[in-house]
């Protein structure tokens, strides 16, 4: 390896990454979200919609007010920490796709608390405690396949997500069932709801599970040991097996976390969202359902940063709440299928740096690209 390959992998492991454009990250995302809203405009404008009055009808429906803000926070809650599952495993070299699954076990764990009596606080931590061993116990067979016979992560994940779904579903219809309400699981008790953080509004203290999961997720990668032991096992398998650093413990490890995670995920939904605090059975888990597979795109839009994670996480809720208003805004509302490619335009523009550094061929032949396009300018120029 040589002397600039080595100093570029410690930049990557400092969290120094370097980018497509050689700007700042986060001058980057910048960038690439005014390139989205630009695309997202012109879409609008050649089907007839007024893009400015749409806009502004977004940014009123996300961050208009208390109740604006509460509502793009709490869509924000689940996706810090499914968003966490992806990154933790990508910063470790694998590509855990299964949050989805691990988030349906971490939800039904939870709601098994309500056959505990247990007194307020005791109960919440005992179902955030279950949550996360259920997110994590789910994660055990894909990470084992992984390490034990080689199966790929991503098909062994993606089987279990659809194993998780299904045993879910069942539980909720046949074990869980309310007995006065069929078409839902039993209700968290009182003593294990998380308590509203804004009156009259669906947000409540479960943010804070979520950001306090993403802060010692940050400390753990950026400022220990096992952290950089897990970071440089994904920038590099070979050199960290040379330089002494087990990988498959950093797999088991990323894999342990990303679980945990994606359950607390889980419990956030079942044990801070009026107002039911249950599971619905009909229509398939329909409030669970996605939350991984969108966790992943907010993984990509915050650069698979545990700090990035939250603010995209906040900007992505913030998507999801003002697009709603997009629906009803003025004289001439947009139509829920053209918000959707809307805010598709604007989560595929942003993820896209981060793609590219993920994948290194894309990126060095993006790069080669440019390198082209430069000397094409010089000679013409000269």
């Amino acid at each position: 390896m040589s002397i600039k390959e080595t100093q570029q992998q410690s930049r990557l492991l400092r969290g120094v990454h370097r980018t497509l454009t050689g700007l700042h990250p986060a001058l980057e995302s910048l960038i690439a979200a005014l390139v989205g809203l630009l695309v997202g405009a012109i879409l609008m404008a050649v089907w007839g919609y007024d893009p400015w009055k749409a806009y502004i009808a977004l940014l009123q429906g996300a961050y208009g007010g208390s109740y604006e803000w509460a509502s793009s926070l709490t869509r924000a809650t689940p996706l810090i920490l499914t968003a966490l599952t992806f990154s933790i495993c990508l910063r470790a070299g694998m590509f855990n796709i299964g949050a989805e699954g691990q988030l349906f076990m971490g939800a039904t764990a939870a709601i098994c608390i309500s056959f505990f009596a247990l007194p307020p606080g005791l109960h919440h931590i005992v179902g955030l405690l279950f949550a996360a061993i259920a997110g994590a116990a789910w994660s055990l067979v894909p990470a084992a396949l992984k390490i034990m016979r080689g199966v790929s992560e991503v098909i062994s994940t993606i089987m279990f997500n659809w194993i998780a779904k299904w045993l879910a579903l069942y539980l909720a219809i046949y074990v869980l069932v309310d007995p006065i309400r069929a078409e839902k699981t039993v209700s968290i008790p009182l003593s294990a709801r998380f308590p509203l953080l804004v009156a009259r509004t669906d947000l409540s203290y479960g943010i804070f599970v979520s950001v306090a999961f993403a802060l010692v997720i940050y400390f753990l990668l950026w400022h220990t040991a096992t952290g950089y032991e897990l970071r440089a096992a994904g920038l590099n398998p070979a050199a960290a097996r040379y330089g002494g650093i087990p990988n498959k413990r950093t797999m088991f490890l990323s894999f342990i976390l990303g679980g945990i995670a994606a359950g607390l995920a889980g419990a956030t939904i079942v044990m801070g969202l009026p107002p039911t605090y249950a599971i619905y059975g009909g229509g398939g888990l329909p409030q669970l359902v996605n939350m991984g597979f969108d966790g992943m795109a907010v993984a990509m839009v915050g650069r698979n940063h545990p700090l990035g994670i939250i603010i995209a996480a906040i900007f992505f809720g913030g998507l999801n709440a003002g697009g709603r208003v997009m629906q009803f805004y003025g004289s001439s509302p947009v139509p829920l299928e053209m918000v959707r490619v809307v805010m598709g335009a604007i989560v595929i523009a942003m993820s896209i740096p981060e793609l590219i550094r993920v994948f290194p061929i894309v990126a060095t032949g993006s790069r080669n690209l440019l390198r082209a396009l430069r000397g094409n300018r010089k000679e013409e120029s000269a």
